[in-house]
C-alpha cells in the first residue's frame, strides 16, 4: 500500500534539489582551479563574519553581565539609604 505524499514536502525538495542544481552549474561553468579558489575566498570570508559574530554575541553577554552588577550595586546602595535615618546617620 503506498503512503500518503505530501505535496509541501515534495515541492520543498524540488525546490532544494533546483538551487542545489544553480549551485553546481554556477561552479561548473568556471574553471576548476578558479572554482575551487572561489569556494576557498567565500569560506574564508563566512568564516571571518562568524568569527566577528561570535565576538560581538561575546561583547553583548559582557554587557549584560556589567548591566547586572551595576544594578545590583544600585540595590545595595538603595537598601544602605533606605536604614539610614534623615541626618545621615544609621538608625537603631
Amino acid at each position: 500500500m503506498q503512503q500518503g505524499r505530501d505535496p509541501i514536502r515534495d515541492a520543498g525538495e524540488a525546490i532544494c534539489d533546483g538551487l542545489r542544481q544553480i549551485g553546481n552549474f554556477s561552479y561548473a561553468i568556471l574553471p576548476k582551479d578558479i572554482a575551487h579558489k572561489l569556494a576557498d575566498l567565500k569560506k574564508a570570508v563566512l568564516t571571518e563574519l562568524t568569527t566577528a559574530l561570535q565576538r560581538d554575541m561575546e561583547w553583548i553577554d559582557n554587557r549584560v553581565a556589567g548591566g547586572d552588577k551595576l544594578r545590583e550595586e544600585w540595590r545595595e546602595k538603595c537598601r544602605r539609604q533606605t536604614y539610614t535615618d534623615p541626618t545621615g546617620g544609621p538608625v537603631n
